[in-house]
């Protein structure tokens, strides 16, 4: 982790907290991966005149662990900022360590929204760049009849909230929602509900090996139906991203609809750069993905804040932080000082048999982060005013399997 620039340099402790074991071990990986990469480049840089050194934690996935791992590093190892966890339910579960002992946990996750808290930097998507976006585009394109599969916490019970108010705001709806114990890949029972049920579209929520083992049975099946093609009846996610593709054949990775707001398919040198940071540090068959990126912009914000605020004081730093503009291998991003949420560009894709995504829809601009989904009418979701507004194509038309969306 030292890099020879970093020698004689002030060193800032700094937790690292990701579950690189357990059932959601691949998304936390990436993460971390995400996060020594930019923490490599911070201590590699001659502007800066400290370098970070991690304090790497794996709670292995158990709620409980989190908790315990956070007082370690805030009550005993007087760690003032921590980067990390992936769940929502473990961010809830250690918000109260990080009030009590005034540290600062920089959360580099898309979530589910409806939170604020002064000790907490939301660094991934917030519902309005990437939950209301994709069902925006399934009313508009698909129809109101939706089977919503998620992972059984609060992440899957809240995306599909805002699924189902959205849907349920349209006339003639139907709506389905089940969920997965974490770490289950038991999916038969609901693919066969959804081969039987025929909806217009199936939103997934599910995460981890769940996710994989539900997008493989989701393929057997359409071999078994052969009218149950991806564009009869697409599967849409905002989980889904390049390494879950990467484990799949051609042709299960092909075909799927996803919202983020970082694909590796996005032009631009600054992400060009990254991609390459990345296979060379991981390996050359690795493929960067949106939690990857979170995690790798989390820390270069907050060495920026570090180095500007001139001290780890949580005031300070966040006073610092909310100047700070980074260009990011996404696009440009920056902190939103009434919320703690992060300006994003919202994206959709389509996921091909190469294992990346075709991206087909960009907001024309980062989006402000609303948590609490107070700026916009359900009703007009489906309307082409809302897509034009906010998510104008980037090319004239652009396939689902064969079916061409104009």
């Amino acid at each position: 982790m030292t890099s020879p620039e970093a020698k004689g340099k002030e060193r800032i402790q700094v937790g690292l907290v990701f579950s690189t074991s357990g059932p959601y071990r691949a998304i936390s990986q990436e993460m971390q991966n995400g996060a020594m990469l930019a923490l490599s480049e911070i201590n590699a840089d001659p502007s800066f005149d400290f370098a970070i050194e991690p304090v790497i934690q794996d709670p292995g996935g158990e709620l409980s662990s989190y908790s315990a791992i956070c007082k370690k590093l805030l009550r005993d190892k007087q760690l003032k900022h921590v980067v990390g966890l992936y769940t929502s339910s473990s961010r809830k579960e250690v918000i109260p360590v990080f009030e009590k002992y005034d540290g600062l946990l920089w959360y580099p996750s898309h979530y589910e929204g409806f939170e604020h808290c002064n000790n907490v930097i939301y660094t991934g998507a917030a519902p309005n760049q990437h939950i209301v976006p994709l069902i925006s585009h399934m009313l508009r394109h698909f129809g109101n009849h939706a089977y919503c599969v998620g992972s059984n916490y609060i992440w899957g019970w809240e995306s599909n909230r805002i699924i189902r108010e959205c849907v349920m705001a349209h006339p003639d709806p139907t709506f389905l929602e089940r969920y997965v114990p974490v770490g289950s890949v038991d999916v038969r029972e609901i693919v066969k509900e959804i081969v039987a049920t025929r909806p217009s579209y199936v939103f997934s929520s599910l995460i981890g090996v769940s996710s994989k083992s539900f997008m493989r049975a989701m393929h057997a099946a359409r071999l078994e139906h052969p009218d149950m093609t991806c564009e009869a009846l697409p599967v849409c996610s905002h989980t889904l991203s390049e390494p879950e593709l990467a484990k799949f054949t051609a042709d299960e990775a092909a075909g799927h609809i996803a919202s983020s707001v970082y694909f590796q398919s996005k032009p631009g040198l600054r992400n060009d750069a990254f991609i390459s940071g990345y296979k060379e540090r991981y390996g050359a068959s690795s493929v960067t993905s949106a939690d990857a990126e979170a995690a790798y912009n989390t820390c270069h914000l907050l060495a920026l804040s570090l180095y500007k605020a001139r001290t780890q004081n949580l005031d300070a730093v966040k006073a610092a932080l909310y100047g700070i503009r980074f260009d990011a291998p996404q696009g440009p991003i920056r902190i939103d000082p009434e919320n703690n949420h992060c300006f994003m560009t919202p994206l959709l894709g389509v996921s091909n048999r190469e294992g990346q995504f075709e991206i087909s829809h960009a907001a024309r601009r980062p989006a402000r982060p609303d948590p609490y989904l107070v700026d916009f009418d359900v009703a007009s979701l489906s309307s082409d005013q809302y897509l034009d507004l906010f998510m104008p194509k980037l090319y004239s038309s652009y396939r689902v399997g064969q079916r061409v969306i104009q």
